[in-house]
């Protein structure tokens, strides 16, 4: 009797060790802090319509193991091309810019109403696929594309903006369906939507916001309709919300959404979203925090968090008007990535078509760039981990990533030295340890530091790329 009780004792210890190891593969938890999951399980698990239960969601692991995209900036607001994406509130918002103003007395006749630019939005240069393979040789994973910015225009054929979207007026196209049909057919890129919240003069928000929201009319009859409208139609795998702030997610009806589309849209076990949902959620709530605008904290965060930022430093739409100096160098660009990342972040990278769907070649040189450097240097970026530390003790412009359990360390060279050598003061080495150079043969030479603290390396004689250097090192701590 005894050994019979031991033996169903343990047949239940053993089908419980089964069921937890089953668990652990199902959800991982990074190394730092938030949870991810594998891209073909986000679990059966309901979500309930608020922040504690929406919150507790693993972020598909796709997102992560990305690290680079792409953003799209593209709008009716490409027609004027000047100043930034912001051009109608700064020409007829509360405060208008005196230089927006004047730029429409001296150009445009009396009277041009905004509304008059929708014709000129042509897109007659547009080809998705072209888009597509230059996106693909950027090195992105995945891209967000805007389907609508604060002025309101729907880059889809949207039933909920009637004679205000790309296919009743200017292309007279579905420029987000394109995209991603050409996404799809030709890369292995994950596409995304940016949409905004709010529109800066639809008559039924500027209703909702003077009865101190309230009342929801333009929540009721526009923003949740159009979302998931373009959830149901497109199937994006980010939904990247924005034109939050005025009103809380109450209003905005921000966790009923995102219940339903955690629970029962077609997008439940890949999408993911972001954290601007209403004001006060930003950083605090959502899938990955963006908390700002060019969000770059240079530290280790505990949440998941994605840095979008533009190549033009002044605007995310196109500018006919941006000198050379207003777009960011591949320096710039490489250091970015690597401080981002470095401390667990995605970078989403901004470029800004024209008016008739150009990406002009200051862009595009920069997305090729970028593709270049990540064939080269790819390994120390896509699917890495943040390292014990971020940055280099002894030596300013060196940010760390790993993989492999840091088995694996890379550290990201920004400056090559003089004397072509690097002291790092971080690692710490032992007999085993080897470094390399990423797009280099051979091993490098190296040697303890002072008093046998950190390392110092001997680079190579050629460069093998020209920006932003990586080392690999393995078997240090």
């Amino acid at each position: 009797m005894k050994f019979k009780t031991r033996w169903i004792l343990s047949i239940a210890m053993l089908s419980l060790l089964v069921i937890l190891c089953t668990l652990l593969s199902y959800t991982g938890h990074s190394s730092w802090g938030f949870k991810l999951t594998e891209n073909h399980d986000t679990a059966e698990t309901n979500y309930d319509p608020n922040w504690d239960s929406l919150d507790a969601r693993p972020l598909p692991s796709w997102y992560d193991e990305s690290k680079f995209g792409i953003f799209i900036h593209w709008g009716v607001f490409s027609v004027p091309s000047f100043s930034s994406e912001w051009f109608w509130w700064q020409w007829k918002g509360t405060k208008p810019v005196p230089r927006v103003v004047n730029f429409m007395k001296q150009n445009y006749v009396p009277n041009f109403s905004y509304a008059e630019f929708g014709p000129q939005f042509t897109a007659e240069f547009y080809n998705a696929t072209e888009w597509a393979d230059l996106f693909k040789a950027s090195g992105a994973k995945y891209i967000v594309l805007t389907s609508k910015h604060h002025e309101g225009y729907t880059n889809w054929p949207s039933k909920y903006s009637f004679n205000w979207n790309s296919m009743d007026v200017g292309p007279k196209r579905d420029l987000v369906g394109e995209l991603a049909t050409a996404i799809r057919a030709n890369t292995d890129i994950h596409f995304g939507l940016y949409h905004s919240l709010f529109e800066w003069f639809h008559p039924l928000y500027l209703e909702d916001k003077k009865n101190g929201f309230k009342t929801n009319k333009y929540v009721e009859q526009v923003s949740q309709p159009e979302l998931h409208e373009i959830v149901t139609a497109y199937k994006p795998d980010v939904v990247w919300s924005d034109g939050d702030w005025e009103a809380p997610d109450t209003y905005w009806n921000s966790t009923g959404f995102l219940a339903w589309l955690y629970n029962d849209s077609p997008v439940k076990d890949t999408v993911v979203t972001n954290d601007r949902w209403g004001s006060g959620v930003s950083c605090h709530h959502g899938g990955y925090y963006t908390c700002a605008d060019r969000f770059n904290p240079g530290t280790l965060q505990k949440h998941k968090w994605e840095n979008c930022m533009t190549i033009d430093k002044r605007s995310w739409g196109y500018r006919r008007e941006a000198p050379l100096a207003d777009y960011l160098t591949m320096d710039d660009i490489t250091q970015t990535l690597a401080e981002t990342v470095s401390c667990g972040g995605n970078l989403l990278m901004n470029v800004g078509p024209t008016h008739d769907g150009r990406i002009v070649p200051i862009f595009e040189e920069r997305l090729r760039q970028m593709g270049s450097w990540m064939q080269v240097n790819g390994e120390a970026i896509y699917k890495s981990k943040p390292w014990r530390a971020q940055n280099d003790t002894m030596t300013k412009g060196i940010w760390y990533t790993s993989k492999d359990n840091a088995t694996s360390v890379y550290a990201i060279v920004l400056d090559w030295p003089s004397n072509n050598q690097v002291s790092l003061g971080v690692p710490t080495t032992s007999s085993q340890t080897t470094v390399t150079m990423l797009g280099n043969q051979g091993n490098l030479q190296w040697k303890a530091g002072a008093g046998g603290a950190g390392v110092v390396v001997t680079l190579p004689a050629k460069r093998p790329c020209d920006w932003a250097w990586v080392l690999k090192l393995q078997n240090v701590k």
